[in-house]
């Protein structure tokens, strides 16, 4: 297993040394001089494994390795110190900051070598686990079958934009988008119909948004849009240019029935509190189904 190492050591012997074995081994090595200048290239190079002199000058190890430890982009990158010192507690100190290892100088090629392997390894296990966590918040906040934001994401969502709104004198807008008639589609076509509808409706809704704003399944056959720093009559606008993405085209089924799909939407924008905002544009869209469906509705 290759990777970029760091040596940051005052020695240019010891990095000609540490290049040399290095490099042999399939390495790609960058160097620094003092701990500033490694944590220079940290940020520059994103290294897999730093290989750290505990004594150097401006800036020693243990300070460099707190500075690491400190940074959200760097605190994962495995660090082996490289020591002449003897002192355990030297050792200890440097363990418990979160170096990965220790390496005494001087040091044999082999065990240099393993050490380094070590590092790699416990970065790339890293890594994975962070894709993976990564992936898990992705899909936790994902409606799985619309592939857009499910509810939770787009309730913490909103609240979060009304805190950012509050504070730079905005509003938020807030619109809910129901498909009308969704019952009948699911009787008359079946299930897995609904499910393409569904899709579909999100993808044309995702398709007339800016790409600033959000847009969530709320549940069944409902949709939120929040939409930040948005003046009122734009969000009217943007309500319309939605409602005209569903009406505008029939919906084509597996089997290649054509069907005529539309949505009634509610909108408002404000400041107030999230289930505030969220009932005002309840209220609107029943406004807009009473009026007879296909309509857009303000309150």
């Amino acid at each position: 297993m290759n990777g970029t190492i760091l040596v940051a050591d005052d020695s240019m012997v010891v990095r000609a040394v540490l290049r040399r074995q290095l490099e042999a081994d399939g390495h790609t090595v960058i160097e620094a001089v003092d701990g500033e200048e490694a944590i220079t290239a940290c940020r520059e190079y994103c290294p897999d494994v730093v290989l750290l002199d505990v004594e150097m000058p401006v800036l020693d190890g243990h300070a460099t390795l707190e500075r690491l430890k400190a940074d959200p982009d760097l605190k994962d990158i495995p660090v082996v110190f490289l020591t002449g010192r003897v002192d355990t507690a030297d050792v200890v100190t440097g363990l418990r900051l979160g170096a990965h290892d220790y390496l005494r100088k001087p040091f044999e090629a082999n065990e240099l070598m393993a050490r380094v392997s070590a590092a790699l390894r416990t970065k790339e296990l890293q890594d994975e686990l962070r894709r993976r966590n990564a992936e898990l918040d992705r899909v936790s906040r994902i409606d799985m079958l619309t592939n857009i934001y499910n509810r939770r994401h787009l309730d913490e969502h909103l609240r979060r934009a009304i805190s950012g709104a509050r504070r730079h004198g905005r509003t938020v807008g807030v619109l809910l988008v129901d498909i009308d008639h969704f019952k009948d589609v699911n009787d008359q076509y079946g299930h897995l119909a609904g499910d393409a509808v569904l899709k579909e409706v999100a993808a044309r809704l995702q398709g007339a948004m800016r790409t600033e704003d959000a847009l969530g399944r709320w549940g069944g056959e409902e949709f939120i849009a929040v939409l930040t720093d948005t003046p009122g009559e734009s969000i009217g606008v943007l309500a319309e240019r939605m409602r005209q993405a569903i009406a505008s085209t029939p919906f084509v089924l597996a089997d290649g029935t054509r069907i005529r799909v539309t949505v009634s939407i509610g909108h408002t924008a404000g400041t107030e509190d999230a289930e505030v905002l969220v009932h005002r544009s309840d209220d609107a869209l029943y406004v807009a189904k009473e009026a007879g469906r296909n309509q857009v509705a303000a309150a």
